[in-house]
């Protein structure tokens, strides 16, 4: 079925605020939307839509900043350069529903947006609401969350809790062929630790790793995303290391047994998709804004998680949560699976669609 109206998407500025919206585009365009996606002219959001039947559209970018700086001046004239771009634009797509993932290119399309009358849908990945989402909070018709807890002040819109979209291929990982990619028998016997610390790796996630091999080698076959370029020469039995996964990550997490990783929304959201015991080391506040924080704080209340300081990721701490992780696996599963959050991207696609059946009813 082709639909005559078509549905804009906007986010950007890093991965995380593209990688979840992926799932939403592939549904839409299931369903046989047009779809066209607002990114920014650097080419960042572009080259993670690969191949898809998406229409990209590159608009001036402004970053927002919580801190001084210079550039905060002449970045207020490339966001209203960027709102008037957005303008024409929109007035050109005519989309009936646009879908914001958040990042600072996201404001510059939901104000015209809001301008032109279209309504908006919008999504906040994290517990603490991202600076972006918090300033087009007037703007915005329904706004998704991943946490039942996230609050926005000074919101009257529609408010849904649907989770974070988690991308189909690795919802449809093979734990089998994981396995043999890693050359690993298929009978359980051997447990499998994901270590990742993000596409930049982690550096004293990644030390600790290394400085505990033997007692972690014990134990579990371990393999190390390391990130780009950090990768070191050493060898020891039962240690895979890996600056990158693309193609077969999917498979790579079906086959884990326990995960330990950073603390940002799309990678927690992942494991708990998929229901993978798991540690999380969140990056501390002199390396972010307090939203890994926020969002491991969470999923430990919550069971999903065993969660380690940054300070506190000593030998003994990470053994003692690995334990823990083994003890309660069950539970932890059991927690996990009853989130339902493998269905993120059809509740935003339900709000979407929601709001297109409002101009119509």
């Amino acid at each position: 079925m082709n639909h005559t109206k078509p549905i804009a998407m906007t986010g950007g500025g890093s991965a995380g605020h593209v990688i979840p919206a992926l799932p939403v585009a592939d549904l839409l365009l299931a369903k046989g939307y047009r779809v066209h996606f607002i990114g920014t002219r650097s080419g960042l959001e572009q080259g993670y839509l690969g191949r898809r039947e998406l229409i990209f559209h590159g608009i001036s970018a402004g970053k927002l900043r919580r801190y001084f700086s210079l550039q905060n001046v002449t970045d207020v004239f490339r966001i209203g350069w960027a709102v008037i771009e957005s303008v024409v634009l929109l007035l050109r797509i005519r989309p009936s529903v646009l879908f914001s993932k958040g990042g600072f290119v996201s404001l510059p399309p939901v104000f015209a947006a809001w301008l032109l009358r279209i309504p908006v849908v919008a999504h906040e990945s994290d517990l603490t609401p991202g600076l972006a989402n918090r300033l087009s909070l007037p703007f915005i018709q329904t706004l998704c969350t991943s946490f039942a807890d996230t609050r926005f002040a000074g919101f009257s819109g529609r408010r849904v809790l649907t989770g974070t979209p988690v991308r189909r291929g690795l919802l449809d990982g093979d734990a089998s062929a994981g396995r043999r990619v890693l050359g690993i028998e298929d009978n359980g016997s051997q447990k499998i630790l994901l270590v990742t610390g993000g596409s930049l790796g982690a550096e004293n996630l990644n030390r600790i790793i290394r400085d505990n091999l033997e007692a972690l080698t014990e134990r579990f076959f371990v393999v190390h995303v390391c990130g780009v370029g950090k990768t070191e020469d050493m060898q020891c039995e039962g240690y895979l290391q890996l600056d990158f996964v693309d193609e077969g990550w999917g498979d790579l997490l079906a086959a884990a047994d326990m995960v330990i990783s950073r603390a940002g929304a799309n990678a927690l959201f992942e494991w708990v998709a998929l229901a993978k015991p798991n540690v999380l080391v969140p990056l501390p506040l002199a390396g972010s804004r307090g939203d890994q924080i926020a969002n491991a704080q969470y999923a430990q209340e919550h069971g999903w998680s065993e969660v380690l300081d940054e300070q506190d990721l000593t030998p003994l701490a990470l053994l003692q949560a690995l334990d823990r992780l083994e003890l309660h696996g069950a539970a932890y599963r059991e927690v996990m699976a009853s989130l339902d959050s493998a269905s993120a991207a059809d509740r935003l696609v339900d709000e979407i669609q929601h709001l297109i059946g409002d101009q119509f009813s």
